[in-house]
């Protein structure tokens, strides 16, 4: 069985080549025309919020309405805050991370780092990049006390591929400029959207939730106080009733 284990690592590489959110968004254009749809809305959280927000703003015309929880737009200073600002936070756990990076590697963008060493055809070397940076998952997905690790980790499959797909879209901050999405709200405007946040979620900065319901006059944001980074109980509600509201849209 270890020979076929092995034989598809490469293939989980060769996932990333052409994987950019450009690539995804044009994906997301091909189904909707295939499908027939006319315009949708769109639910997304965490890294889909970025996902979702990067797709209206190319395509506001086949947009209906947004739903989005644990939002951010993944720019280079919501990455800095995910690496370099919690680490602030929990320095041990942020060392170790770093001790996991050769010498020569660039630590002013931590996740890029991780991810070459997780594409090296050792597999000594990947599993112990995608130990490292699941590591550092757990100790953010655990607000305090004792780390929690996630049962999903312990796949050795799974870690890999997850761990490169994470820091292969945050090493390059979503192959986004920097405002492509925020300096491009002015063409979702006319959209109605909910916005869910969990108060202790420190995976990103509330701020980007804040800055974006300000920038978006249809814009709800909800604050759920008690909420991580998954949006909770109360978020979980929120999300449902915003999606059947926004169920009985016509298309503009």
């Amino acid at each position: 069985m270890a020979p076929a284990a092995a034989d598809r690592t490469p293939v989980t590489r060769a996932a990333l080549v052409d994987n950019t959110t450009a690539h995804l968004i044009a994906d997301f254009e091909q189904l909707r025309k295939q499908t027939g749809i006319g315009s949708w809305v769109l639910l997304g959280g965490s890294w889909g919020s970025t996902l979702s927000l990067a797709y209206a703003v190319e395509h506001p015309e086949s947009v209906r309405a947004l739903v989005l929880w644990a939002v951010g737009t993944t720019r280079r200073h919501e990455v800095d805050w995910l690496t370099h600002t919690m680490g602030q936070i929990y320095p041990a756990e942020f060392d170790a991370l770093l001790a996991a990076l050769p010498t020569w590697a660039d630590r002013a963008n931590v996740p890029l780092a991780v991810n070459r060493l997780l594409l090296d055809a050792d597999p000594a070397v990947a599993d112990a990049a995608a130990r490292a940076w699941c590591a550092w998952e757990d100790r953010l997905a655990t607000l305090s006390g004792p780390v929690q690790p996630s049962p999903r980790y312990e796949d050795a499959r799974f870690r890999l591929g997850f761990s490169r797909l994470v820091t292969h879209y945050f090493g390059h901050h979503a192959f986004l400029a920097d405002d492509a999405i925020m300096g491009r709200l002015q063409g979702i405007a006319h959209l109605p959207a909910v916005l869910v946040r969990g108060r202790l979620d420190i995976a990103s900065p509330l701020r980007v939730a804040y800055e974006l319901a300000q920038a978006l006059p249809l814009a709800e944001l909800h604050i759920v106080e008690d909420a991580l980074h998954a949006p909770g109980g109360d978020g979980e509600q929120i999300i449902v009733d915003a999606l059947d509201r926004f169920a009985g849209l016509t298309a503009s």
